[in-house]
């Protein structure tokens, strides 16, 4: 049952920046997941050896990963909501022997409405395709949104776009944003708008496209907003037409698509 339940998920997911299932075979007391091998460690592991990327090495694997995780919400599918330790973070980007991101650690999935009444909730956003609320509070400190930190109702998909714009000051400051050692401190840290060390030379595009991710929920920016941006786009190798294609289908008023429901990666 557990194997048909990771298999159904897993299997249909394939893309260039996410690590590729393979099999899941069951025993009676375990299951045993074969993956894509990934031979160039992960990326916490890179900037701890090498320190802050340069900014064309962090647009890259970074525009590498704003295409992982747009294929995943086209799909109506969060990274974020997976068992605790496996959510969207540095260790869980992995590296191909050419250096390209693998986005791995998708925990299990199950299925959620996505039409769900979110007017009353500070994660609220007025688009259908990133408007399912989650309760699901599982994962690290240092990558969670507000939201999660505060115990209340949030938006899974905004959720993500937050941990990413975790992952991108990281990636060019080779430190956390935040200080997590201290929860009451990071919940004050949080609220406010992230600065930047003076000795690091960060072009002011993507400066500005962190505060955009680190922003509280109804201002932040969505996996459309990132994919869309000029930052993003001047380290893609071609323009992103078919990911943008399909985000912007998502997210017409219910009225003009279909009801679907999403899969949510959660325990």
């Amino acid at each position: 049952m557990l194997q048909q339940k990771i298999g159904e998920v897993m299997k249909v997911l394939r893309h260039k920046y996410l690590i590729n299932f393979y099999q899941a075979i069951e025993t009676t007391s375990r299951v045993y997941i074969i993956l894509e091998l990934a031979q160039g460690g992960d990326v916490l592991e890179w900037i701890q050896r090498y320190g802050a990327c340069s900014e064309p090495l962090a647009g890259k694997w970074f525009s590498q990963l704003t295409l992982g995780i747009a294929y995943l919400h086209s799909k109506g599918i969060v990274h974020r909501l997976s068992a605790a330790g496996r959510d969207l973070k540095l260790e869980n980007l992995l590296l191909d022997k050419r250096e390209n991101v693998k986005i791995s650690d998708f925990g299990f999935a199950k299925m959620v409405p996505s039409n769900q009444s979110v007017r009353n909730s500070p994660s609220y956003r007025q688009m259908n395709c990133f408007s399912h609320l989650s309760q699901t509070y599982c994962g690290s400190f240092a990558y969670a949104c507000p939201e999660i930190l505060l115990g209340l109702p949030y938006n899974p998909f905004l959720s993500d776009t937050w941990s990413m714009g975790v992952i991108l000051y990281t990636l060019v400051v080779a430190r956390l944003p935040f200080d997590d050692t201290n929860l009451k401190k990071l919940l004050k840290e949080t609220q406010k708008e992230v600065t930047f060390p003076p000795n690091y030379a960060i072009s002011q595009e993507c400066k500005n496209l962190i505060l955009q991710t680190l922003r509280q929920a109804p201002k932040r920016a969505t996996i459309l907003d990132i994919i869309k941006d000029p930052w993003v786009l001047k380290f893609q190798p071609e323009q992103p037409t078919h990911e943008i294609r399909l985000l912007e289908a998502m997210c017409q008023p219910p009225s003009t698509t279909n009801r679907h429901q999403s899969l949510e990666i959660s325990t």
